[in-house]
């Protein structure tokens, strides 16, 4: 079964290079292009992933990982750091923040699906 993943992000051609390797590997994806709209397509619960840039207008990154859990609509699902800023001391306190994991930009088309294969439930993962 292919997973639908919700990526909120900015810029276009992160977007657009995300959205076409998934599409490659089966996955269906919506995008938000800010972190309030990407907090109401998350409440809306239909993703099984969500990639989340850090560096976002109006919400960042971290407010929609703070934000979303405390919603009791929210079912959670993984939800993972799309960034440039790939310091050890940045991934942390990604981690320490709520989100489930991380992954660098610029998009390494090689590894970009097995990577968020590794965050999928099984039952979302195409076969």
């Amino acid at each position: 079964m292919a997973a639908h993943i919700l990526i909120i992000e900015d810029n276009d051609m992160s977007f657009a290079l995300a959205e076409y390797l998934l599409r490659q590997a089966g996955h269906q994806s919506s995008r938000a292009s800010d972190g309030r709209a990407g907090v109401r397509l998350a409440l809306e619960n239909v993703a099984d992933l969500i990639l989340c840039d850090l560096d976002l207008p109006g919400m960042n990154g971290f407010e929609v990982a703070k934000q979303l859990p405390t919603d009791r609509n929210w079912k959670a699902v993984p939800l993972v750091a799309f960034t440039a800023g790939s310091t050890g001391d940045a991934q942390n306190d990604v981690l320490a923040s709520g989100f489930s994991g991380y992954i660098s930009k610029p998009i390494d088309p090689r590894t970009f699906i097995t990577t968020i294969t590794r965050y999928l439930p099984a039952s979302a993962r195409a076969s």
